[in-house]
């Protein structure tokens, strides 16, 4: 991102981590846990697995509107199928009949001996199979250890939320930029021969060239990371003239895999605009 303050680009990170609405387990109902791990851990655990899904198709959740209760009297959930995603967990451990008499593997002596975020069935509800599309991006994260007989039955809800509300909802694990190295080579004798070599050494490779008269060129300067090594050497006191251009930003975004990063990058966008708007369209007097 070029010929902006670095005001405006932070507020794009800021954006990135905490304002980008990503879907997110929210209310698990415990029916059954005879695991080792508490409820309210395991409620935890399951909250971090990310889950990919259009959050477009979901409407927002608000655990503070007014229930509605219906002609039976009888109060009805505030989540429903416009505004959440249904998963069942139901395993129960067990003895393997056909395990070996002197192994000792718990993964072989018992069925379901592990839990995995993948033992999490999405169970739509409302016609959901109809325009929801969802995945949980990492099958094998492991969410609790059982033994014969210990079964875990529960029934999770994933909402709409963003960064801001809790950390689950950030789309990204880490959003950062730094600002595009500069690097000149100075003098009037180029830095040839030996020293080009002891020269291209001072920088991560991919740097500095030598061309094929044996000269030292800057080949890739987005490369660099500003270490300054070659400015501890009195050879090159006076040769080179590292900087930073202030108004040219590089973005790296490391997502949880709910988004991509290029697809948080423009929603981010989107966001600050809709602000601008909204800052616009007030009547301050």
């Amino acid at each position: 991102m070029m010929g902006i303050d670095t005001s405006l680009a932070n507020a794009f990170r800021r954006i990135m981590i905490s304002e980008i609405p990503t879907v997110a387990f929210e209310s698990v109902e415990v029916y059954n846990n005879t695991s080792i791990i508490q409820d309210e851990v395991l409620a935890q655990r399951i909250g971090l697995v990310p889950i990919k899904v259009d959050p477009d198709v979901l409407t927002w959740y608000d655990p503070n509107a007014e229930p509605v209760v219906n002609e039976d009297g009888v109060q009805e959930s505030l989540l429903n199928n416009f505004n959440s995603l249904r998963f069942v967990l139901n395993v129960t451990c067990e003895r393997n009949p056909d395990a070996p008499k002197d192994c000792e593997d718990p993964a072989v002596l018992y069925k379901n001996s592990n839990v995995y975020a993948r033992d999490l069935k999405f169970d739509p509800y409302g016609g959901q199979e109809n325009w929801v599309n969802v995945e949980l991006l990492n099958p094998d994260i492991l969410l609790a250890k059982l033994r014969p007989k210990q079964t875990i039955k529960i029934v999770a809800y994933a909402v709409l939320g963003i960064g801001a509300d809790h950390a689950k909802f950030s789309p990204v694990a880490t959003a950062s930029y730094r600002l595009l190295p500069t690097i000149d080579i100075i003098g009037d004798e180029p830095i040839v021969g030996e020293q080009a070599k002891r020269f291209q050494k001072c920088f991560p490779p991919g740097v500095i060239g030598i061309d094929s008269n044996g000269a030292a060129f800057v080949k890739d300067a987005r490369k660099d990371t500003v270490s300054r090594e070659v400015l501890r050497y009195d050879e090159f006191k006076g040769r080179v003239k590292l900087g930073r251009k202030r108004d040219h930003f590089i973005f790296n975004i490391e997502t949880t895999g709910a988004m991509q990063p290029d697809e948080i990058f423009v929603k981010s966008i989107q966001e600050l605009r809709c602000k601008a708007r909204n800052l616009l369209s007030y009547d301050l007097s």
